[in-house]
C-alpha cells in the first residue's frame, strides 16, 4: 500500500540526507574501507588457490572464518561498545582490523590466511556493528535517512573493494591484504580527530540481552530470513569466481558491476518502492528475483557471459534487499535497536559462515551446478518463512520511514549493525 509522502517533502529531505557533520562523514569513510573487505577477496581467491596449491572449498574458507567470527562477536560487541563508548569500540575495531589484514597478507599457507581473516572478522565485528549506531545517532535527519546514508558507504565500499582487489591481485595475491591495512589506517585517523568523543551507555547492555530479543517473533523470522538468504547471497559471492576461471583483473570488474547496482539500488530504488509496496512485500519479491538469478546461473553454469551478467543483475536486488531489511531489523521488536540487531547479526550470520565452504565442497565434490541449485532453493525458503510474518511486521509500514526523527540518545548508539556487510 502506497503511503502518501508529498514529492517536495520528499526532495528535500534527500537534500537534507547530504548535509551531515564532519563526524558522520568520517565514519561514512571509516565504513566504505570496511566494506572493501567484503569484495576485495573475492577476484583473488583463484589465484590463491592456485599458487597456494588449495581446493576451492579450503579458499572459501576465508570466507567462513571471517563470517563465523562476526557473528559470535555480535553478541559481545554490545557488551564492550556500552561500556566503551561507540567511539572507543570504532577505534579498536580499525586496529584489530589493520593488524588481521596485514597478518593476513604475510602467510604462506591458506590456513594462515584463514585464521587472520577470523581475527579481521572480529575487527570488522566490533566496527561495522558500532558504526551504523554512530551514524544514526550523530546524523541530522530520519532514522530511515541515516540508514539510506550507511547503505550508500555499504555500496560504495562493495562497489570499490573487488575493483582495487583486482588491480593489486595482477601485482600479487598479498595486495589487496596489505592494501585494506593501509587504507584502515588512513581510516583509524580520520576517525580519531574528526569523531568526537562518545561516554559508555547509561545501561550496559549484557550477552542475555540478544537471546532475550530473539523471543519476538518479528525479530526471529526476520533473523531467519536473512540466515536462508545469506545462503544465496554468499555462494554467489564465494563460489562465482570458480566457474568464471578469469584474471584477478576481470573477476574484479565484474564484481565490481555487482557492487555498482548494490549501490545503486540501496540508495535510490529501494526507498520508492518501500513507500509504493511497502517493506515486506518488496523484500519478498527482491528475494524471488534473487532465487531466479541463482537458478539461471545453475543451469548456465559453463557459460561465462550468463554468470557475469547475473552477478551485475543479482546486485540490483541485493540493494533492494539490503536497505529494507536494515530497516526493518531496527523497527521489529520492541527493545533497544543495538540488542535486536546483534541477536539478528548472530543468527544471520550463520548462513554467510556455511554458504561460501558448502558451495566449495559441492562443486568440486559432487557438480559445478549444484552450489547455485542449493543457493536458490535457499532464498526461496527464505521468501516462505518472511511470508509467515506479514501481520506481526505490518506496523513497519505505517509511520512514512523518511520523517521518523532520529532520536539523539546515547543508548541508541550501542549497536546497530548493517543487513548484509
Amino acid at each position: 500500500m502506497q503511503r502518501a509522502i508529498p514529492a517536495t517533502l520528499d526532495e528535500e529531505t534527500r537534500t537534507e540526507m547530504w548535509k551531515q557533520p564532519k563526524a558522520v562523514w568520517a565514519v561514512a569513510f571509516a565504513c566504505v574501507i570496511a566494506f572493501m573487505g567484503i569484495g576485495l577477496v573475492d577476484p583473488i581467491l583463484k589465484p590463491i588457490a592456485d599458487q597456494l596449491d588449495a581446493t576451492p572449498s579450503q579458499v572459501s574458507l576465508l570466507f567462513t572464518s571471517y563470517m563465523a567470527v562476526m557473528g559470535v562477536a555480535m553478541l559481545i560487541t554490545g557488551m564492550v561498545s556500552s561500556r566503551l563508548g561507540a567511539k572507543r569500540t570504532l577505534l579498536l575495531g580499525l586496529v584489530v582490523i589493520i593488524v588481521g589484514a596485514a597478518l593476513a597478507g604475510s602467510q604462506g599457507s591458506v590456513m594462515g590466511i584463514v585464521g587472520f581473516r577470523a581475527v579481521w572478522g572480529l575487527g570488522n565485528a566490533l566496527f561495522i556493528a558500532t558504526a551504523l549506531a554512530t551514524i544514526v545517532s550523530s546524523a541530522r535527519g530520519s532514522v530511515a535517512q541515516a540508514v539510506i546514508l550507511y547503505e550508500a558507504a555499504l555500496g560504495l565500499g562493495i562497489a570499490a573493494g573487488p575493483l582495487i582487489g583486482g588491480e593489486l591481485g595482477t601485482i600479487s595475491w598479498r595486495g589487496p591484504f596489505f592494501g585494506v591495512s593501509a587504507l584502515m589506517s588512513v581510516a583509524l585517523v580520520a576517525t580519531a580527530f574528526l569523531l568526537p568523543s562518545t561516554p559508555p551507555a547509561p545501561r550496559a547492555t549484557t550477552l542475555a540481552d540478544p537471546f532475550r530479543a530473539l523471543r519476538h517473533r518479528g525479530l526471529l523470522t526476520v533473523a531467519v530470513t536473512a540466515l536462508l538468504y545469506n545462503f544465496g547471497f554468499f555462494t554467489l559471492l564465494a563460489f562465482t569466481p570458480f566457474p568464471l576461471d578469469m584474471s584477478a583483473r576481470q573477476v574484479g570488474f565484474i564484481f565490481f558491476g555487482w557492487g555498482v547496482s548494490l549501490a545503486f539500488t540501496s540508495v535510490f530504488v529501494a526507498p520508492r518502492l518501500q513507500r509504493r509496496f511497502g517493506t515486506v512485500p518488496t523484500t519478498m519479491a527482491s528475494l524471488a528475483a534473487l532465487a531466479v538469478i541463482l537458478a539461471v546461473m545453475a543451469v548456465w553454469t559453463d557459460n561465462k557471459a550468463v554468470l557475469a551478467s547475473c552477478v551485475v543483475v543479482a546486485g540490483l536486488f541485493l540493494g533492494i534487499n539490503n536497505t529494507l531489511v536494515t530497516e526493518t531489523v531496527m523497527k521489529a521488536a520492541p527493545v533497544e535497536r543495538g540488542v535486536a540487531s546483534a541477536a539478528y547479526s548472530f543468527v544471520r550470520f550463520g548462513g554467510g559462515a556455511v554458504a561460501p565452504w558448502l558451495a566449495g565442497k559441492l562443486g568440486e565434490s559432487i557438480s559445478v551446478h549444484l552450489p547455485f541449485w542449493v543457493g536458490a532453493a535457499a532464498v526461496l525458503l527464505a521468501v516462505a518463512t518472511l511470508s509467515t510474518a506479514r501481520r506481526v511486521l505490518a506496523h513497519i509500514d505505517k509511520a512514512p520511514a523518511h520523517s521518523t526523527p532520529v532520536e539523539h540518545s546515547e543508548e541508541e548508539a550501542v549497536v546497530v549493525t548493517a543487513a548484509d556487510a
